[in-house]
């Protein structure tokens, strides 16, 4: 296993002068599919992101962005309750069901993000663990915040994976991951595309689920 994880970091591909380890081609690769299932509200967003998981795991660690890595981990729990609850949620008319956060909802998102990044950018200080402790950490908290209201099907997950594309890109660049750079720039456009998209389904949801019970 050792050997494995040491060929898929050390060996890859180079695109205009950069080198691109199979391990963040291949991760990247997978979340972007994320993105892409996440819009169309298939159960296949799960599996694919645990994927993506493990290898960015891998990326992350040896770039020594901690929280980054250990985000891996939060999201690969996640990514099980979020399996678990789409499953639950499913509508042989409607697909996953969605819909629009309510203001107490969107509240406790906010405050989520906030202190969040506050605790864990100090925590991440302390340890040592990351040499951009604050972005590192708005990261993940708002991976992990976005991942949680994707698995209550709240539309404004979409809103949060834009906070966190915002300082992910730089961030990306900074720590030489072009590669990934990029993809998050991609994100950026199907995140913009897939709000839009669940927004209109949420609407829809609600228009049509009250005729859909009448006798």
């Amino acid at each position: 296993m050792q050997n494995f994880a040491e060929w898929v970091l050390g060996n890859g591909i180079t695109v205009l002068g950069q080198q691109i380890s199979w391990a963040e081609l291949v991760g990247q690769v997978c979340a972007l599919a994320v993105v892409f299932l996440a819009q169309r509200r298939t159960l296949a967003t799960w599996p694919v992101q645990v994927s993506a998981t493990v290898l960015l795991f891998a990326v992350y660690a040896s770039a020594h962005l901690g929280g980054l890595a250990i985000r891996q981990v939060m999201i690969l729990l996640i990514s099980v309750y979020g399996w678990w609850a789409w499953s639950r949620r499913t509508d042989p008319v409607y697909g996953v069901v969605v819909r629009k956060a309510r203001v107490s909802e969107r509240l406790a998102l906010l405050a989520a993000l906030l202190v969040g990044t506050a605790a864990f950018a100090l925590l991440l200080t302390e340890l040592d663990a990351s040499w951009a402790p604050w972005p590192d950490a708005w990261i993940f908290v708002g991976t992990l915040v976005a991942f949680w209201a994707q698995g209550r099907g709240l539309v404004e997950f979409w809103l949060v994976w834009l906070a966190v594309d915002a300082v992910g890109v730089p961030l990306q660049i900074a720590s030489g991951l072009w590669f990934s750079a990029a993809i998050y720039v991609v994100f950026a456009a199907l995140v913009i595309h897939g709000w839009w998209s669940w927004n209109r389904t949420a609407r829809r949801q609600r228009a049509q689920r009250p005729a859909a019970v009448k006798p």
